[in-house]
């Protein structure tokens, strides 16, 4: 599975940014696909999942109700809406399959390249 991630970009405080990860190769309803992101010195850090097969939707607690995972099975597309976005919300995302639900990076076994969000305050 090849992943590409895209949708970053520069935006103010309390804006909005909508992420895709697409996927090249098929998901399999054991897969899971998530999005993390990691800013400048710090590890990479889990935001949200979601089940390939089903609609169980997973968030970090910082993420829940500013952000919303979903999926376009069509398109083999998973996005990432983020809405009211603050300054430390800026990093680079990056979209991961694993093949279970897992918050800690390293269970996640394919990555796309990251895509860069910039929250300015």
């Amino acid at each position: 599975v090849q992943l590409q991630a895209s949708g970053g970009g520069l935006v103010q405080a309390g804006g909005s940014l909508r992420l895709s990860c697409a996927a090249s190769g098929r998901l399999f309803s054991s897969h899971l696909v998530g999005w993390f992101r990691q800013a400048p010195g710090k590890e990479r850090e889990f935001v949200a999942a979601t089940r390939w097969s089903d609609s169980r939707t997973y968030y970090a607690d910082y993420a829940r109700g500013r952000f919303t995972i979903s999926k376009d099975k069509a398109k083999n597309t998973v996005y990432l809406q983020m809405n009211s976005l603050k300054p430390e919300d800026t990093a680079t995302y990056y979209c991961g399959v694993a093949f279970a639900y897992d918050t800690d990076y390293r269970a996640y076994r394919w990555w796309g390249q990251g895509t860069l969000v910039t929250v300015s305050s």
